[in-house]
């Protein structure tokens, strides 16, 4: 017994100087030069692969003539993707919120299955030599290895659900791999978190369909995202729900205090939970003082160019106003005139600091603080309003790495934060998925 006492502090003892040997190492070593850095993210964005929880589509960019294999405006196309080393991004079949009646409901369900169509166009026929549709994480890998880009889906608001939960699982067989349960404005399924402007709400937070829809989403495998919903509704989904939920593109409230963003609290719940937070490149949701003194000039703008179009602007109040349709329609033309904006910006001088990369990395360095590097994310929301100075499409994806690198981010971590926890939780809720089948 005494012997093994003697070697138990011994093996302490050089545990504790080799401790101490790597420490001075480390303070010892030099610091990497802007080149070195530059190398080193190179190698780890190439090594990693990097993946984007949230890019919105336009089906007239999925047409023989105008499709994603050329280098389209929009801030998504496949050379986008290979400039930047984009891998894999999940198109968003998102419907605006309309009335809760059957014709709205009908409309939308339309809608969604357009884009359901287009993504599969792209990737059967349009491009197939290019990018393959993903459905679980050993497909991403596999598609990746490939040499191929790798297309996932999401929906953006459950209100194509209508009232038949059967359409659930109708997405899943169409590729859907999440989805959340509202938009900007309550649902049929849960409340919005919209709802904090006037305080009123619809359901309280998850409606008895709602209910429904969430044990539905956990027996076939669909992430639950709780980026839109109220704070109440993801409060009631986490209680309900047998699996992991993600937040596929919100970012900290303590850094930039927007409905749209997660505070402590719901941090703290969504990492009891074992889910991720994706963290999103959106300017008014990453620096409110830099947004709002920014947001002016780009405006006037806007506003120039689409007076050039013959659109009337509108202001936010006015587009929620719009049916479903008209409002297709009007987000048609501002990612026509955002497309503009973004080069015309990029010539001018002497315009207040744009919201950066760094404000983004910001988020993440808070967030993975608070709840740790296993529950963080990235995503863009690109297409939807999404882009910031530095990360404005997909081009210039390598430089949310390049930031990463230079905060001393390692290439574990950058891995987890770009893809690895995204895919771990997918796998979680399929695993939840194929218990529930069997039972």
């Amino acid at each position: 017994m005494k012997n093994i006492t003697i070697a138990l502090v011994l093996f302490l003892a050089i545990l504790s100087c080799n401790e101490k040997a790597t420490k001075l190492e480390s303070k010892n070593e030099e610091p990497m030069t802007a080149d070195q850095i530059i190398t080193k993210a190179k190698e780890i964005h190439k090594n990693v692969i990097t993946l984007d929880t949230h890019c919105d589509i336009n089906i007239k960019n999925f047409t023989d003539s105008i499709n994603y294999t050329q280098d389209l405006n929009s801030q998504i196309t496949l050379p986008k993707m290979e400039k930047g080393g984009l891998d894999v991004a999940w198109f968003i079949v998102y419907t605006g919120q309309d009335s809760l009646s059957a014709s709205g409901f009908k409309k939308a369900h339309e809608i969604a299955m357009s884009k359901f169509d287009a993504i599969h166009r792209l990737v059967d026929t349009i491009a197939p030599d290019q990018i393959a549709l993903a459905k679980n994480s050993s497909e991403v890998r596999n598609i990746h290895k490939s040499g191929k880009k790798v297309a996932m889906i999401g929906i953006e608001n459950g209100y194509p659900i209508g009232n038949d939960i059967s359409n659930v699982k109708k997405f899943y067989d169409l590729g859907a791999r999440y989805m959340s349960l509202s938009h900007n404005g309550h649902s049929q399924l849960c409340d919005s978190n919209t709802g904090e402007a006037d305080d009123i709400w619809l359901h309280n937070g998850l409606s008895d369909l709602g209910k429904e829809v969430i044990k539905e989403m956990n027996k076939w495998g669909m992430m639950i995202d709780v980026s839109h919903p109220s704070k109440e509704s993801m409060r009631q989904m986490i209680e309900l729900s047998k699996a992991p939920i993600i937040a596929s593109h919100s970012s900290a409230r303590a850094l930039c205090d927007h409905s749209r963003n997660l505070d402590d609290e719901q941090l703290q719940w969504l990492k009891d939970n074992g889910g991720v937070v994706q963290t999103v490149a959106f300017t008014s949701y990453l620096n409110t003082e830099k947004f709002e003194k920014r947001v002016v000039k780009e405006v006037e703008i806007g506003k120039q160019i689409a007076d050039s179009m013959g659109v009337t602007w509108l202001e936010r109040e006015e587009v929620m106003k719009l049916s479903t349709e008209e409002k297709e329609t009007y987000y048609d033309f501002l990612g026509k005139m955002a497309a503009i904006r973004r080069a015309k910006v990029k010539k001018m001088k002497d315009l207040p600091p744009a919201v950066n990369v760094e404000d983004f990395v910001n988020h993440i360095d808070y967030m993975v603080e608070k709840i740790g590097i296993d529950h963080v994310g990235i995503s863009s929301d690109f297409d939807g309003g999404g882009g910031i100075e530095g990360w404005s499409d997909a081009s210039e994806t390598f430089n949310v790495t390049l930031e990463l690198v230079k905060r001393g981010y390692t290439e574990e971590q950058i891995e987890k934060l770009w893809s690895g926890n995204l895919l771990r939780v997918l796998d979680e809720v399929q695993k939840v998925a194929f218990d529930l089948q069997k039972s």
